[in-house]
């Protein structure tokens, strides 16, 4: 039976896509984990898999199409022994199964909505399982009727079998499921409404006798306008601001950097601040910590996101466990997601997660801002230009120095400002003794 290929779902909030680019053709014999597209969403281009083997009968939609809506039908697989033109004469007849999701392993338990492919048999209809399933439970000698199917009506596919053991029994239907009051399904998320300003028709009249071009939100503008509207909205923000001197920082990085030469690396002053941060979270733990609504969730390990400009908006990627991996790495990984998140490369784990960001305009001559929370972070770390600037040292005479500012926005939900202080000097106190970061 043919089985259409259903847009995917490439991160939780995904609600449509843009079908970038077919890498198969109508005819094309595919295997289980073959990459069918590319597939471009608000934050990345992702590549998606094939669930099950057979032919691409026909393709529903061209590449290059945008605003492609979740398990909207993108082509029609056959399997063996069905015709084309078939699929060509009614594609509506065909049953739909979903685009693997990318980079995802393949789980040992059905989704727990998914129902017993036993239920159909003992109607007398026929097991719902795709060829490639069917083979590989004859060789593992499993009964497809104890088998769930992850994939629309029950199907089982691929992953369904290659989980579940041969001694695998039919569970029997919870029946004081139903009557003991079991969680409702969570209601689909609703799209975030666009910020609330003047109407366009206003804002159009009032340019109407001026030049202008007119430039529709993508995706990801659309997204940051929303999540960032939100923020300011929703997030009782407050502010701390301090200087750090950063002359040793500047002078023991040169001398790692010359050390450092012959295996390629080059730290930079990001580098040092992102693990500056990442060790302040353990020294001060309850700054590493996100609001979740109704409670808030204290981290152990230190994954620090990092603000990456890409044209038309910009990334967060994670650092993950970054408070135990070295200067160098720290510098080798930054430059990776930043490479590939210029691109829009990244996987959605890749700029999911974390506590706590930094946004460093320093680059750009930029010598103070206030950076807005990314939710669910508890806060973000401005950092401003290292400029020259007079200092009245420890002998109380005058010098320069070479000064950078630092501005905290700390969610007050969920760090307090003596906390927050807390942190802050953490971060200094490392930044101003660099070495201690090697110990």
């Amino acid at each position: 039976m043919a089985t259409e290929i259903l847009m995917p779902a490439l991160s939780p909030t995904m609600e449509e896509g843009t079908l970038a680019k077919w890498l198969v053709k109508e005819g094309d014999v595919v295997k289980s984990g073959q990459i069918l597209a590319e597939i471009e969403t608000d934050k990345a281009t992702m590549e998606f898999e094939a669930v099950d083997e057979g032919t691409i009968g026909k393709i529903l939609i061209a590449e290059g199409t945008a605003g492609v809506k979740v398990n909207t039908a993108i082509a029609v697989l056959l399997e063996d022994g069905e015709d084309a033109s078939s699929v060509a004469a009614a594609p509506t007849s065909a049953k739909a199964t979903p685009a693997a999701a990318p980079a995802e392993p393949a789980k040992s338990e059905a989704p727990a909505s998914a129902e017993p492919a036993k239920a159909a048999s003992a109607s007398g209809a026929r097991v719902f399982a795709s060829p490639l399933a069917r083979r590989i439970a004859k060789e593992k000698g499993l009964d497809l009727t104890a088998v769930k199917g992850s994939g629309p009506h029950g199907r089982i596919v691929r992953a369904d079998v290659e989980g579940t053991q041969a001694s695998t029994k039919a569970a029997p239907a919870p029946a004081a499921a139903a009557a003991s009051g079991a969680p409702a399904a969570a209601p689909a998320p609703v799209k975030a409404a666009m910020p609330a300003g003047m109407a366009a028709e206003t804002v159009l009249k009032m340019y109407a006798d001026r030049t202008f071009t007119e430039v529709p939100l993508d995706g990801m503008r659309r997204t940051i306008a929303a999540r960032l509207t939100e923020a300011k909205q929703t997030i009782p923000h407050f502010y701390l601001r301090r200087e750090v001197q950063l002359d040793a920082l500047m002078a023991f990085r040169e001398t790692l950097n010359k050390s450092l030469e012959g295996r390629g690396v080059k730290l930079s002053v990001n580098d040092f601040i992102i693990k500056a941060c990442a060790q302040a979270l353990q020294a001060v733990p309850d700054c590493n910590a996100v609001w979740a609504g109704d409670r808030i969730l204290k981290l152990k390990p230190s994954d620090v996101a990092v603000a990456v400009a890409v044209e038309g908006g910009l990334f967060t990627p994670v650092l993950r466990d970054a408070d135990k991996k070295s200067l160098s790495a720290l510098s080798a990984e930054m430059k990776d997601l930043a490479s590939r998140a210029k691109t829009k490369k990244l996987a959605p784990h890749e700029y999911q997660g974390g506590s706590f960001a930094i946004s460093n305009l320093g680059m750009m001559g930029i010598e103070n801002f206030d950076a807005v929370i990314n939710p669910p972070h508890g806060s973000i770390l401005a950092v401003g230009a290292g400029i020259k600037k007079p200092v009245v040292t420890s002998d109380g005479s005058i010098g320069v120095a070479t000064v950078m500012s630092m501005t905290l926005s700390v969610d007050h939900r969920v760090i307090d400002g003596a906390l927050g202080a807390s942190f802050l000097k953490a971060v200094i106190e490392a930044l101003e003794n660099p070495i201690a970061m090697l110990a």
